[in-house]
């Protein structure tokens, strides 16, 4: 049986293979010590792929972490979606690591086929179950997807490919309003996002996958932790532990940025022709 994985090798191969004409940086682009990424969900039609690679472009760094859910597996495995902007995406990650970028690729649950072939190299992309990052000021930030603290990924799959089936379904709707929205002069705005915020059991369960995931930072020993999933950009302390998500590229288009001196920034990205992008840089502890 064709798993999502094997259908993609030639995709990976192709974006190994391709020229460089798409990959000049932006002249206005801002060297940074470190990007983390998450969820962006290649291969489903709510991936913000075009936001990604503009700010992949403005971003050059020197370690790029892939923080999970990259790639949509559980939709590939639906539905072949892959248009030219993703493809794009893919070269544009392979080419940074070929020019000396160390990537790291964390494999979240939407993208667990690559978990088998974790400590192994794949264009210059090391492949790992989690990862250590140490700050240019000294702090040691512990690396993962999330997915093992959310229990209905753990205990209810079914619960869990029912809750994808309908926040895709809220994607397709957001796209349209938004294709609304903009023949108005309108900014973007998310209707998942504003569902989540709005209902209590939701925010209930944020809180909860948030100090889950401090907690046991704390208990590794670790300054801090970075990870995705929940789709929830966020940089704040927890018990003393600095928790930080990156966010998502299907909504928040937002990635966390670490400054040549190790100051940690949150960028929400918006591409030159929308509004000006905003960012949330850690307060002095």
């Amino acid at each position: 049986m064709l798993t999502a994985f094997d259908a993609f090798i030639p995709t990976l191969n192709a974006g190994i293979a391709a020229g460089g004409a798409n990959d000049a940086d932006h002249p206005a682009a801002r060297h940074v010590r470190t990007v983390w990424i998450s969820d962006v969900h290649l291969g489903t039609t709510g991936c913000q792929a075009a936001a990604l690679l503009d700010f992949l472009k403005h971003h050059p760094c020197d370690r790029l972490y892939l923080v999970g859910d990259i790639i949509d597996g559980w939709q590939l495995r639906k539905r072949w979606y892959w248009p030219q902007s993703h493809n794009d995406v893919v070269q544009k990650i392979l080419r940074a690591a070929r020019k000396g970028c160390r990537v790291v690729y964390v494999p979240g649950n939407h993208d667990e086929f690559a978990r088998q072939f974790t400590e192994h190299h794949f264009g210059g992309v090391e492949l790992e179950m989690q990862a250590v990052h140490v700050t240019a000021d000294g702090r040691k930030l512990w690396v993962i997807h999330g997915d093992e603290f959310d229990a209905v990924v753990q205990c209810a799959r079914w619960l869990a490919y029912l809750g994808d089936t309908l926040y895709g379904f809220s994607l397709n709707l957001n796209r349209h309003l938004n294709r609304l929205r903009g023949r108005f002069g309108l900014p973007y705005w998310s209707l998942s996002q504003y569902l989540k915020h709005k209902v209590k059991k939701a925010l209930n369960y944020v809180t909860d996958f948030e100090r889950a995931v401090a907690h046991e930072a704390r208990k590794r020993g670790f300054d801090g932790v970075v990870c995705g999933h929940i789709h929830r950009a966020e940089m704040r302390a927890i018990d003393g532990i600095l928790y930080c998500n990156d966010g998502d590229w299907v909504e928040s288009r937002s990635a966390l940025v670490e400054q040549m001196d190790g100051t940690l920034e949150l960028v929400y990205w918006s591409p030159s022709h929308e509004a000006p992008a905003h960012s949330k840089v850690e307060e002095p502890a």
